[in-house]
């Protein structure tokens, strides 16, 4: 198994205020699917990803009114306080909008650029090195982002014709997947031979199958220095893109390989685009790599727990801790370390419950209606009740033990809050 150790392996690329390799944490990025052009609207999902764990944003810029609205939509992220990073993705024609509405340039923190979508022969090149004069112009970093799906059909075809002609016996999966890493590795010989910095650019080879996309993370590796941008370029829905995602992700990222992700799920039909923040974020806790918000441990339930109380406990608990962060992270320090347990009987309900901070074992069939909570491992009380009482006095007890475990930030207390 290859093994790298992140703190030392890659160059550190400054995305507005956030570090993306260089040793710095690995950092969660989402996108919009809003209409670009609705600066409104735009801008409002930015903050609401942002306020859900993304530390940078993206947007497609794809026609002109999009470019237009982009110096609007950060600024409404500023007035905010939304500190996110803006990126912009560009494809076909990003060197006409970067250059046609410079405002959109300077507004941007990061250009993302598909080196299969700049033009073809002479012209990609151009193309390609237009967009980066236009980063160096304005101080800002790029992502070179290669995808399975949109890549140089020049380069492929070569490849496979090389293939046939010197009988190597390759697999097209593995022609493709050397296809990407050189498209990769080239595309930034030639950004850094166009006045591109080092330190102005990160990489990406995303795929839509978890065995390649470890495979060409692995090659990529070896070859370059560069930050790496992890993710499936199409995760799927539910289920299927979570794990998906989580398995290739978490094999590369507990080898050391990546310095920022996204989780690209396919969200349901008026669905909540920050579910993949929080699988995003939840990968990176779960490997110990991040901490991001208070973690709940939830019985999965068994036929000792035909009541669905602990589940409807479980969802209120997790609903209620997501819609308090925004202000738990600007208050208190470390809350983010918080655990919970939320359980359905006693076989390992008082166990799990005692190894949380707070943690409530709830009646399992033919038990005593009784709801033991324990607190640092102590039992501090039992609840009785009704659901709508239990989901009130556990809330309490999870206001009482923020407001009494973690300090004020000095922020907040200069503020005299």
């Amino acid at each position: 198994m290859l093994t790298i150790d992140r703190r030392h392996r890659t160059t550190g690329v400054h995305v507005g205020n956030v570090m993306v390799g260089g040793g710095a944490p690995v950092v969660v990025q989402s996108m919009t699917m809003t209409d670009t052009a609705d600066a409104r609207g735009t801008a409002q999902q930015c903050i609401e990803l942002w306020q859900a764990g993304s530390e940078m944003v993206r947007v497609t810029v794809n026609v002109p009114e999009a470019a237009a609205a982009v110096p609007e939509i950060k600024q409404r992220m500023l007035d905010a306080g939304c500190t996110a990073p803006l990126i912009g993705d560009f494809h076909y024609n990003g060197h006409l909008l970067l250059t046609r509405y410079p405002g959109a340039a300077r507004a941007l923190d990061k250009y993302r650029i598909n080196p299969g979508n700049v033009g073809t022969g002479t012209r990609r090149d151009e193309q390609f090195a237009t967009i980066c004069q236009v980063a160096i112009e304005h101080g800002k970093p790029v992502r070179i982002g290669v995808n399975g799906g949109s890549l140089n059909q020049e380069l492929v075809m070569a490849k496979m014709q090389e293939n046939t002609d010197r009988n190597l016996g390759k697999e097209s999966d593995d022609i493709i997947s050397e296809c990407m890493v050189l498209s990769a590795v080239q595309s930034t010989e030639l950004a850094m031979a166009t006045g591109l910095r080092a330190d102005q650019i990160i990489i990406s080879c995303k795929l839509s199958r978890p065995r390649h996309l470890i495979e060409v993370y692995r090659a990529l590796a070896k070859q370059t220095t560069q930050p790496l941008h992890l993710g499936l370029t199409e995760a799927g829905m539910g289920t299927k893109g979570l794990v998906w995602s989580s398995a290739a992700m978490g094999v590369l990222l507990a080898e050391g390989i990546g310095d920022t992700i996204r989780v690209s799920l396919t969200p349901k039909p008026g669905g909540d685009r920050r579910e993949e923040v929080y699988a995003a974020c939840e990968l990176l806790q779960s490997l110990g790599l991040r901490t991001f918000a208070p973690s709940v441990t939830a019985c999965p339930g068994c036929g000792r727990t035909t009541s669905s109380t602990f589940q409807e406990l479980a969802e209120s608990v997790q609903a209620y801790i997501r819609a308090q962060m925004p202000t738990w992270k600007r208050t208190y320090e470390g809350v983010e370390s918080l655990t919970l347990a939320v359980m359905g009987c006693v076989v390992n309900g008082p166990g799990e419950s005692k190894a949380a901070n707070i943690g409530i074992s709830l009646p399992g069939t033919g038990e005593a209606p009784n709801c033991p909570v324990f607190i640092d491992g102590v039992h501090a009380t039992t609840l009785k009740g009704t659901y709508d009482e239990l989901a009130l006095a556990f809330q309490q007890l999870l206001d009482d033990y923020v407001e009494r475990k973690y300090p004020k930030k000095a922020s907040f207390v200069e503020a005299g809050l």
